[in-house]
């Protein structure tokens, strides 16, 4: 929009809604607009994510066709992408469980009668 399509367009709101109402209709189009602007870059985003995905999905179908074998540059870095997203998501396994006690000072005794005896004690 140019200059003079602003000022006829301020001019009549300010005749249809008169100077009392006319600063709040300016900051409720303002915060309309914004919104609108948001959700549109949101939108924008989701989509190309999903488009993404969709295209690293496709790659892997392609690999597992090939069984793995003879992949073209693209679809190994598809299978390396996934790689790193799947250890990203999982922790490695000495941190998913916790031990309760130091690994170090506990001895094992491969004979389990040897247990039993030392329980008996």
């Amino acid at each position: 929009m140019g200059f003079w399509e602003l000022l006829v367009i301020g001019v009549i709101a300010l005749l249809v809604l008169g100077p009392e109402r006319l600063p709040g209709a300016i900051r409720s189009t303002v915060k309309t607009i914004r919104s609108i602007k948001q959700f549109g870059s949101q939108m924008q985003a989701e989509l190309s994510e999903n488009l993404r995905v969709h295209e690293l999905h496709q790659k892997l179908k392609d690999a597992e066709s090939k069984n793995l074998l003879n992949l073209t540059q693209d679809e190994q870095a598809a299978l390396d992408e996934l790689r790193t997203a799947a250890k990203s998501v999982n922790p490695p396994a000495d941190l998913a469980k916790p031990e309760t006690r130091d690994t170090a000072t506990v001895k094992t005794d491969p004979d389990p009668k040897s247990v039993e005896n030392k329980h008996e004690n």
